[in-house]
């Protein structure tokens, strides 16, 4: 074991004393995904002292091709991500803290975990600009470092954004080109993934260490298919009157009521979330859809329908409407599977 991170340790700017460090820092990582499970792996591999996840969804057969912490076997049983990886994590490195939490992350839930756990940086895994401007609120809140990522096609960027010192999410997606293409609309290629996550990641060894200087200032992109690297001055587009970061902040991102429906990036999906505090009795919803044509399969963190749809039920009330886009008719269909009125193929 004393031999894990010799070479690591090799390396002059981390040496003995940052290896110690990195030993000492807890990251909170929101999203499993590709991004999510690539920084996940790194940052166990890496040493650190404490890794948090979380993530809403679950391990399907799409995922296996570019998300390296999940097997067929999870697939098949359709483990939720944070619990699949969790497992996978401890395997490669017993010796790091992991909790795991399944959930779709939201304002108030973010705002008041931040404020009962210590956190040294957290690391962007998701995949709508939603929920990282959720993130870039109560990071900032809080006064804690976190590096954004994204990638589409074989394109990339990341930028590291520090609370009190650089331009926030906010600042720029009111001047930079953030957003465009999707997963869903350009696909991705799995080499992409890494090497994004091999920015963040580096960005987060280098706060863990409390190198600084080293951090980057700059939002980089990159495309690795036409082999166009660039980097982007940012600090001019800082802005006193940020919401999010200016001279009298609002954090608006934390006050914003939850979404009940969105559509999940890549994969035919939406998503129906109930109001708060609505937790769900799966054995009392196996009984009631035992009485309805099509068939389930239960673990203990969720519940699969199949019928005209896919459906899967959440613990937290989550549910998750498969083979459409069209959230009134997911919603639609949703309800009429719950409706002792209605056949499955009720709510067209």
């Amino acid at each position: 074991m004393t031999e894990r991170y010799s070479r690591q340790e090799l390396f002059a700017p981390i040496g003995v004393q940052g290896q110690k460090k990195i030993s000492q820092n807890h990251a909170l990582l929101i999203g499993l995904g590709a991004l999510g499970s690539s920084s996940a792996d790194m940052l166990v591999r890496a040493g650190i002292g404490k890794l948090t996840i979380m993530d809403r969804d679950y391990v399907d057969w799409s995922n296996l091709g570019r998300q390296q912490l999940y097997s067929e076997e999870d697939a098949a049983n359709h483990l939720p991500k944070s619990a699949a990886a969790q497992k996978k994590l401890q395997q490669i490195n017993s010796e790091v803290d992991i909790d795991a939490y399944l959930l779709d992350v939201n304002a108030k839930e973010l705002d008041s975990w931040l404020s009962q756990n210590q956190v040294d940086v957290i690391m962007d895994g998701t995949d709508q600009f939603d929920i990282r401007l959720i993130i870039n609120d109560a990071a900032l809140k809080h006064d804690i470092p976190w590096i954004y990522g994204s990638c589409v096609g074989s394109y990339g960027m990341s930028y590291t954004i520090l609370p009190g010192e650089t331009p926030c999410l906010n600042c720029l997606l009111q001047s930079a080109p953030l957003q465009g293409p999707t997963c869903d609309t350009a696909g991705v290629i799995s080499p992409i993934v890494h090497l994004v996550t091999a920015h963040q990641v580096t960005e987060a060894l280098k706060l863990f260490i409390g190198d600084k200087e080293a951090l980057r200032r700059e939002l980089i992109t990159f495309d690795l298919w036409s082999g166009q690297h660039q980097k982007v001055g940012v600090d001019r587009m800082k802005k006193k009157n940020c919401p999010s970061c200016g001279e009298v902040p609002e954090y608006p991102y934390l006050n914003q009521s939850t979404v009940h429906t969105n559509v999940l990036c890549g994969r035919d999906t939406v998503q129906i979330r109930p109001g708060e505090n609505n937790q769900r009795d799966l054995d009392q919803l196996e009984r009631v859809l035992k009485n309805k044509e099509g068939t389930m399969i239960r673990n203990e963190y969720l519940l699969v329908y199949q019928a005209e749809h896919r459906v899967v039920f959440f613990k937290d009330g989550r549910v998750l409407v498969h083979g459409t886009k069209d959230a009134r008719y997911a919603a639609d269909y949703y309800y009429s599977i719950l409706s002792s009125k209605h056949s499955v193929s009720a709510g067209t």
